[in-house]
């Protein structure tokens, strides 16, 4: 971000030429060529906004970092524009929001082009246990550019491959467990999940309240850190972000130093190593490079993620409850106003919208009671018992920690239709759980593979993260562009 700038303030660049590239781009690799499939739809009044950001940088000068600059953002993510918010499923198809999300207020108000939206998994990976990441009936299946056979990972599958793709500058994502993580580190790019609160939910189509949050996606730290600053607010839909009042921080570029390792305590999750061979290799160098920049480590520390049923419980409670006020709120010119419908819908549509998996999750959700019943309330106090007093916060306060560190999980599996995800360790539940910041930055590479490791923390400890990630990422220099392999190259 900050050398298109210089580019732009010098006039070598036009923020409507970065995007006519960024569109001509998305055509002949996203549509074409590879086929990559993360583009769902593209602004058509891209190019408009871009020339009046251009005039206005030339009247009044840039209004910050954003000014000019494309942005993706997920097709969950309501925008009052040309372009649908489907959550890349058919029975929104066609829906026009009447109201932007709160973060794409702030987007705009800093002067990001919204480019366009990203294709996702369908309702953000939340209708059966057997889906594949990627797949939507409204926007087919994406794929990963560094072996195209194999999976973008996550509900945030096309924010992360178009970033990792260049397909625009930066991207946002969203997250319940692991859908801004997964998918940011298994195409080799940085992904921030904030403490819930900081970014408002408003706007969003919603899997669950307590876990949900949107967050920046792109192939650097400090882009990661700019995009950040500009989505976060309070925001008076969203009472959440009432906590964050005075938390905001208008740059987080300030804590972004070479030597930000330096004196830090940072836990070692020991038992989340033991997944994959090579992963663990990948890891033991990373945690040397910390402490060649001055970290102490703490290792091991013991993270239990014991809350495994009960996390399922608050999600399909919240998701029928949260899902069914946002509907309420689209008016009654939609095909579906409720999850029932939506489910009726797709047994209707069974041949488009569930020709590789079901609907599992949503009918279980369906069949829950209201936010008062007392197997939610139990749920949702094991949950935050288990993932912060007795979880991230009892190891931050026992051993003096900055952060604790983790693998993200494990190289891209094979994208399977027939018997959906695989996924294979890493360390994205307990702070999702917690509602905490969790930071995955690219760490090395198996096969060709993106690997990534995670940084997590306490509540609102965003600068701490970012200073962290930013000396790792400076230091190991890990992250290598795709090359759009047909598969992987084993020799």
């Amino acid at each position: 971000i900050t050398e298109i700038q210089d580019l732009m303030q010098r006039g070598a660049l036009t923020a409507r030429e970065l995007t006519r590239l960024y569109l001509e781009r998305i055509d002949a690799i996203d549509h074409h060529g590879p086929c990559l499939n993360s583009v769902i739809e593209v602004n058509p009044d891209a190019l408009t906004i871009a020339h009046a950001l251009d005039i206005e940088r030339q009247e009044k000068g840039p209004r910050g970092p954003l000014h000019g600059i494309p942005v993706l953002v997920k097709d969950n993510i309501d925008t009052a524009d040309r372009m649908t918010t489907a959550s890349g499923s058919l029975a929104l198809a066609g829906v026009i929001a009447s109201q932007d999300a709160f973060l794409i207020h702030q987007l705009r108000v800093a002067g990001a082009v919204i480019l366009g939206k990203a294709n996702l998994s369908e309702w953000a990976n939340f209708r059966s246990p057997h889906s594949t990441s990627g797949w939507s009936s409204r926007g087919g299946l994406t794929r990963n550019p560094y072996a195209l056979d194999r999976n973008p990972c996550g509900s945030s599958s096309g924010s992360a491959v178009a970033v990792a793709a260049n397909l625009c500058v930066v991207a946002v994502g969203t997250e319940t467990d692991g859908s801004i993580i997964c998918p940011s580190h298994a195409n080799g790019i940085v992904g921030l999940k904030p403490t819930l609160g900081l970014v408002s939910r408003s706007g969003i189509i919603p899997i669950a309240h307590s876990q949900d949050t949107a967050g920046p996606m792109a192939r650097t730290v400090a882009d990661a850190a700019i995009l950040l600053a500009a989505m976060a607010g309070v925001d008076p839909r969203d009472s959440a972000t009432a906590s964050s009042q005075d938390k905001l921080i208008s740059d987080y570029t300030q804590f972004l130093k070479t030597d930000g390792m330096q004196g830090a305590r940072i836990g070692v999750c020991r038992k989340l190593f033991d997944f994959n061979r090579q992963v663990a290799q990948i890891m033991e160098a990373c945690l040397e490079v910390m402490r060649q920049l001055g970290a102490e480590l703490v290792d091991p520390v013991e993270l239990e993620e014991k809350f495994g049923e009960t996390e399922l419980e608050v999600l399909n409670y919240e998701f029928k409850a949260d899902l069914n006020a946002y509907l309420a709120g689209l008016g009654p010119d939609v095909r579906v106003h409720t999850l029932k419908e939506i489910i009726e819908f797709n047994e209707k549509n069974a041949a488009r919208v569930m020709p590789y998996f079901g609907q599992e999750r949503m009918l279980q959700a369906e069949a829950k009671g209201p936010l008062t019943e007392e197997a939610y309330l139990k749920a949702l106090e094991t949950n935050h018992r288990l993932a912060r007093d007795e979880g991230i916060n009892a190891l931050l306060k026992q051993h003096n920690l900055d952060a604790l560190v983790a693998p993200s999980g494990g190289p891209a599996w094979l994208t399977d239709l027939v018997t959906g995800d695989h996924y294979d360790g890493g360390g994205v539940s307990a702070p999702a759980v917690a509602g905490y910041p969790h930071i995955t930055v690219p760490a090395g590479q198996i096969y060709g593979l993106p690997v990534g490791i995670s940084f997590f923390g306490g509540a609102y400890q965003e600068p701490t993260l970012l200073r962290l990630a930013y000396a790792f990422e400076q230091a190991r220099a890990a992250r290598k562009p795709p090359r759009f392999l047909p598969a992987v190259e084993l020799e």
